[in-house]
């Protein structure tokens, strides 16, 4: 396999995380998301969307979206398993999931964040995303108060900590006020190494002293 990444997308981050919990074996294909690589003519043969991450599998077939990776990722490597067995259960996982991937992170990345900066300037741009990430938050962190476990749904990593911890990294990027409920579960997950060798200061294309985004 070949996950195509950057150090600084999250979206890339959830699979990375994913990956190292099943130990799957694959290579990485850096696109630098800054200089515009997403756009060169040999990746968008592999993603037409020009987004980050694309795995491409041992046949050569590709798969885009993060959630829809790690749902075939946890499908085929059952191992430990992301998802519970529990109808209702993996509902509120989704649930707090795509709070997060579908209401969070595309409303503050990067193509967004270029476009509020080139209509009111470098303070917009940082304003924006943190409001958008506070008020986002806060939001998911409400999904959480009935459950008082390690990790968001229980004692082991679902979908839903993949989802959170690579938003948090982005959310100290702009100085965003992160809910205590959060940050526990967030120190939970860095205890372990699935999550602390694939954070984006650990990759082989982060500058030094690089953080998330």
């Amino acid at each position: 396999m070949i996950l195509h990444t950057y150090f600084r997308s999250t979206a890339s981050w959830r699979v990375r995380i994913a990956l190292a919990l099943k130990d799957v074996a694959h290579e990485a294909a850096f696109q630098n998301l800054k200089t515009g690589e997403q756009h060169s003519p040999g990746f968008l043969a592999v993603n037409p969307q020009g987004f980050l991450p694309a795995l491409v599998l041992d046949d050569g077939q590709v798969l885009t979206q993060s959630l829809a990776i790690v749902q075939y990722l946890d499908e085929v490597y059952p191992e430990p398993p992301l998802m519970p067995d529990a109808p209702l259960d993996r509902a509120r996982i989704n649930a707090f999931a795509q709070s997060i991937a579908c209401d969070i992170h595309p409303v503050q990345n990067l193509k967004v964040l270029q476009k509020v900066q080139t209509i009111g300037g470098e303070e917009a741009r940082a304003h924006w995303a943190r409001e958008v990430i506070e008020s986002g938050l806060a939001a998911s962190a409400q999904l959480l108060t009935s459950t008082q476990s390690r990790f968001c749904f229980g004692d082991r990593p679902s979908l839903a900590d993949l989802v959170l911890v690579p938003q948090l990294s982005n959310a100290r990027r702009f100085g965003a006020a992160i809910p205590q409920r959060l940050q526990d579960i967030e120190a939970a997950c860095l205890e372990l190494p699935a999550f602390r060798d694939t954070r984006p200061e650990a990759q082989p294309d982060a500058p030094p002293a690089a953080g998330g985004s």
